[in-house]
């Protein structure tokens, strides 16, 4: 498998777990998401990453999860599975539950907790690449894992039999610019590139989408892309500056939250806009605080989100 083994490109919101109040996942609340999603225009949903809160839920859940949205987008767009874990074992295990869910692929971070070597990074995903079928996302996590996937250990992930992207979530400019020129004519990249410079680099080095947490920004994402495609670069540089603006309006360049946790301020803004991202669990505390909530309300109203 390499790049041309699928089709995803675009914008791919890492959708949330909808919660209820007693700590169950909704999944009445979840089919509710993937539809609006796709009424959205996103170009594939991923499930059971971060922002999905997987380091709350058991294996069941996790599966739960994978069926309630397969069945939901029903083929509509391509459904990728985090399947990240502390063993290679274990997600392994969550990868054949995706699998066998129905999913299109599958992510895995680096062993979260760890702080792995480069040779024991290269290692846990040569004993996934072993075990599994499906096409899968390596993602470069360093806020969630405490190490970067340095671009020569990269490479060699890249040529893994079924290692067809990379989702690169990282602070560090450079090294994104790297894994684009270095990698891209392997497998795809995902980064956050959604910006005037963002384009530039999309237009000329390479570089496919972004899979970001949430999806709220998928009004300025979604033609972003398009525009990119089909070739009005003037539409989408504006498409881009207005989600940079939004963008740094609520999200640190570390990828945290401005007003509270990640998962927290999402589900914040989630319900504010009227989406059903339902609650966080614990370890996260719902965002009540109503001066912050006022002020995420503001960078919502600011970026005409909210009217």
């Amino acid at each position: 498998m390499d790049r041309n083994s699928v089709a995803w490109r675009g914008y791919i919101p890492a959708a949330p777990t909808p919660f209820t109040a007693g700590g169950a996942v909704d999944e009445a609340a979840l089919v509710a998401l993937m539809n609006h999603y796709v009424t959205a225009g996103v170009h594939g949903v991923m499930l059971n990453g971060s922002a999905g809160e997987w380091y709350t839920q058991t294996r069941d859940e996790r599966r739960c999860v994978a069926e309630v949205a397969v069945d939901a987008v029903a083929g509509r767009i391509p459904v990728i599975i985090g399947c990240t874990a502390f063993t290679a074992a274990a997600a392994i295990e969550l990868a054949r539950d995706a699998q066998a869910a129905g999913a299109d692929g599958i992510l895995f971070t680096p062993p979260p907790y760890a702080h792995p070597t480069q040779e024991e990074i290269l290692h846990h995903y040569r004993l996934i690449d072993a075990e599994v079928e499906l096409p899968m996302v390596a993602y470069n996590w360093p806020r969630g894992t405490a190490v970067e996937i340095e671009v020569d250990t990269a490479a060699a992930i890249a040529e893994l039999e079924h290692v067809v992207a990379f989702k690169c979530s990282t602070a560090n400019t450079d090294l994104v610019l790297d894994y684009v020129d270095r990698l891209s004519s392997r497998v795809r990249i995902f980064a956050a590139l959604i910006s005037p410079r963002g384009l530039a680099v999309l237009n000329g080095l390479g570089g496919d989408g972004y899979i970001d947490g949430g999806g709220i920004g998928a009004p300025f994402a979604v033609p972003f892309f398009e525009s990119l495609w089909a070739g009005d670069l003037d539409a989408a540089r504006e498409y881009g500056r207005k989600w940079s603006e939004f963008t740094r309006a609520w999200i640190e360049p570390d990828f945290g939250g401005r007003f509270a946790a990640p998962a927290s301020q999402l589900k914040a803004a989630m319900r504010l806009l009227g989406q059903p991202g339902g609650e966080v669990r614990q370890p996260q505390l719902p965002l009540t605080d109503p001066e912050k909530l006022s002020r995420l309300e503001s960078v919502l109203r600011s970026a005409g989100l909210l009217g």
